[in-house]
């Protein structure tokens, strides 16, 4: 596996969109490590004793649980993504307990004998949500938006400093408008150049049909969007650029 630094990921992004070729990028974290827990490294009880099993039950992760298909789905989808984030050792970032972040990745990993050849960091969404160079290899492609809040997204991204063009807004809540979304999406394969896709651990499994399905550019955006609504709120200026 070879690990890329942000900028080596947003160059793979660009690569892709100026090359008109296929590719997705997924991350792992903390719900993504449970869901694909179920009944492979964790038994059922155990998966839902946690408490984002817990919350996903009570209508607030997209899916619920247990769901096998789901899991089955994100493994093959893992191996099918360009990129694949997973949360570093150690991650403080990620508001959850430490047994469901990098260890539980690992152990999933090995049981699926899941290798992806490119991975990064899991946060690289938000990290990239925030910069200046991120919006500025998206400027002038036509960018679909697949999340619960994407007509609030969509107002904020085509003003300043964004100036995005969107082609397309589909709202996405639950693992139940799968199937729906991604005939969407295939409908609207010519209209758009590059899908932010902000569903939770469904992203998992949307990117790379979506890539898949279109030879579009599918990136799993998670929290990103949460980025920019902050931003919004605080009409921040650009941070300055990075030396990493």
């Amino acid at each position: 596996m070879t690990n890329l630094k942000w900028k080596q990921v947003l160059r793979s992004i660009k690569n892709a969109l100026d090359n008109h070729q296929p590719f997705s990028m997924v991350r792992i974290g903390d719900g993504e490590n449970i869901v694909m827990a179920q009944k492979s490294v964790w038994s059922i009880k155990t998966v839902l004793r946690e408490l984002w099993a817990k919350k996903a039950n009570r209508g607030k992760k997209g899916v619920r649980l247990p769901n096998l298909k789901l899991r089955n789905e994100m493994v093959r989808s893992i191996k099918k993504a360009n990129i694949v984030g997973i949360l570093i050792p150690g991650d403080k970032r990620t508001v959850a307990h430490p047994r469901v972040k990098r260890p539980l990745t690992n152990k999933i990993f090995r049981y699926y004998k899941l290798k992806p050849r490119y991975t990064c960091d899991a946060v690289v969404n938000r990290f990239l949500a925030g910069r200046k160079e991120f919006w500025d290899v998206l400027r002038g492609r036509r960018v679909l938006i697949i999340t619960r809040e994407a007509e609030r997204l969509k107002k904020i991204l085509q003003k300043d400093p964004y100036g995005m063009d969107i082609a397309g807004t589909i709202i996405f809540s639950d693992y139940t408008q799968m199937n729906r979304t991604l005939t969407q999406v295939e409908a609207m394969k010519y209209q758009f150049d590059i899908a932010l896709i902000s569903c939770g651990v469904n992203s998992v499994v949307l990117a790379p049909a979506i890539a898949r399905l279109t030879g579009k550019v599918a990136i799993d955006f998670g929290k990103g969007h949460l980025v920019v609504f902050k931003k919004g709120k605080r009409k921040r200026k650009w941070k300055r650029k990075s030396r990493r």
